[in-house]
């Protein structure tokens, strides 16, 4: 198949889909929202450099890496508008589990986590229509598709900024409330989500095996571009081995799944785009599970380096 005909492959979602949709997008930031504190947003005051240095890594660095690899790999419209939507998501929570695993900042990747996944409600859908407005095929595309910029905005900006407000809320005011609401919820979110990918691999599995052959290595070439990212800007901020590794797994893991209900919900389930952010959700658990195990086994070699010289 030839690879601009990706572009004319549809996710099909019927209307009790796309209300399942809107219900876990709702649902998965508010979940996001009850892990936030405003200890979190205090480091900014403390270390301004290593957290809005890192932030901007994610908010401006990866999207504008994405431009230059969507400029120099020249892949479908579609592809090009998936890096783009996975390249302005937030950092996801799997950063802080993988940063923890690789014995990196834990407080340092939370208060990453907790400035760009507030910021997301407007970042986002912004970062959104700037970047794939300035690649022409992809412009063009989203034109075809009748994408408004204003109702896009508001409409997207109430399905992430309102739950987030009121997750906020409920964490401030009734913590505890808000740590058992947690553990039901976070794996609930999960599962809602895993169920919504694998209802959508069963009805479009003609649309996903299509564009495999295209999207599985730009994917894995993206990821890998934002993970060397990540660790270059920390290299640059001069920050220690573990901030270093936080930073490396804040760029690097994103919150497809969010990318993802974006995608179905607002630009009409285009297939390459879909294709490849649900293989970004795979591949970054790969990679980054890898690399975190590659941290922890650096540290073993190093650790007996020093017991054998001392």
């Amino acid at each position: 198949m030839e690879a601009v005909a990706i572009d004319d492959l549809r996710v099909v979602l019927n209307d009790e889909i796309r209300t399942a949709i809107a219900l876990i997008l709702i649902g998965m930031m508010f979940t996001v929202a009850l892990s936030l504190r405003l200890e979190d947003f205090h480091a900014v005051r403390r270390q301004p450099v290593q957290i809005l240095g890192g932030v901007l890594a994610q908010i401006i660095g990866l999207p504008l890496v994405t431009m230059g690899l969507v400029v120099i790999i020249s892949p479908p419209a579609s592809v090009a508008l998936g890096m783009i939507i996975v390249a302005s998501c937030p950092g996801g929570n799997v950063s802080n589990v993988l940063t923890h695993f690789a014995r990196g900042n834990t407080a340092y990747s939370v208060s990453l986590t907790a400035i760009s996944s507030v910021s997301s409600a407007i970042a986002t859908p912004v970062s959104i229509l700037f970047w794939s407005s300035l690649y022409p095929p992809t412009a063009a595309l989203v034109d075809t598709l009748n994408v408004d910029a204003v109702p896009f905005l508001v409409q997207t900006l109430s399905l992430l900024a309102l739950p987030l407000a009121a997750g906020m809320l409920v964490a401030a005011k009734f913590p505890k409330s808000a740590a058992q609401m947690r553990k039901i919820l976070s794996p609930l979110s999960l599962l809602s989500l895993a169920a919504l990918v694998v209802v959508g691999v069963q009805q479009n599995w003609n649309v996903l095996l299509i564009a495999g052959a295209i999207v599985v290595p730009i994917a894995i070439i993206h990821n890998a571009s934002a993970l060397a990212l990540g660790a270059g800007t920390a290299r640059l901020l001069r920050l220690d081995i573990a901030r270093r590794r936080a930073l490396t797994f804040e760029v690097g893991i994103q919150n497809s799944g969010l990318g993802l209900l974006i995608l179905l919900s607002q630009f009409d389930g285009i297939g390459g785009a879909a294709a490849i952010t649900a293989t970004w959700s795979i591949w970054h658990l790969i990679s980054g599970g890898a690399l975190a195990g590659l941290f922890r086994g650096l540290d073993q070699v190093h650790n007996s380096d020093r017991q054998k010289t001392g």
